[in-house]
């Protein structure tokens, strides 16, 4: 669906490293590493992207580091767009509000440094949840986004430990 709406596949990259997780902040060269593409046609992009304001730089050295502007008024509408074309918006609607015991749901490894993967890693945070639920409902919501669902289930006084080691994660629902 998004690449009908956007035709740069390249973009689409951009996009979504920067504006999935926010924090993220990477340079030219890394980039064209991960993507796998010449650093011209990152650069044209990343170019595009920051006169349009949709990402700012600093400079580090001789190194120009780029990350996404939360300020910019189409942030949060650009990010929704995003979780739902990789299907987060998805597992956190139809699995994490129904858990149980539930306390928080973080994305972590590819998706959360903003790489689109075939398969979606959670860490779910918290006590006596529904594991039968949690897999049932798993199973139905792989078909829908066509992607697969890892998961691990942490206890609330481990989870610090496993946050520490994926410093990466993407928090998408805590309990109110």
């Amino acid at each position: 669906m998004l690449e009908t709406l956007i035709t740069s596949k390249t973009r689409i990259k951009l996009l979504m490293k920067f504006f999935l997780n926010f924090r993220t902040i990477s340079y030219l060269r890394d980039l064209a590493n991960e993507f796998g593409e010449s650093t011209n046609a990152i650069r044209l992009e990343l170019n595009r992207l920051e006169e349009a304001g949709l990402l700012e730089s600093i400079r580090d050295g001789n190194k120009k580091l780029f990350r996404a502007n939360d300020q910019h008024p189409l942030f949060d509408g650009i990010r929704g767009l995003l979780l739902q074309h990789t299907g987060i918006d998805h597992i956190v609607e139809k699995v994490a509000k129904n858990l149980g015991g539930l306390h928080s749901a973080y994305v972590i490894n590819s998706f959360a440094r903003g790489v689109d993967s075939k398969e979606i890693t959670m860490l779910l945070v918290g006590s006596d949840i529904d594991e039968k639920y949690l897999e049932n409902a798993a199973t139905k919501v792989e078909k829908i986004i066509d992607r697969r669902i890892a998961y691990t289930i942490a206890a609330p006084e481990d989870a610090p430990g496993l946050l520490e080691s994926h410093p990466e994660a993407l928090l998408v629902w805590k309990e109110v």
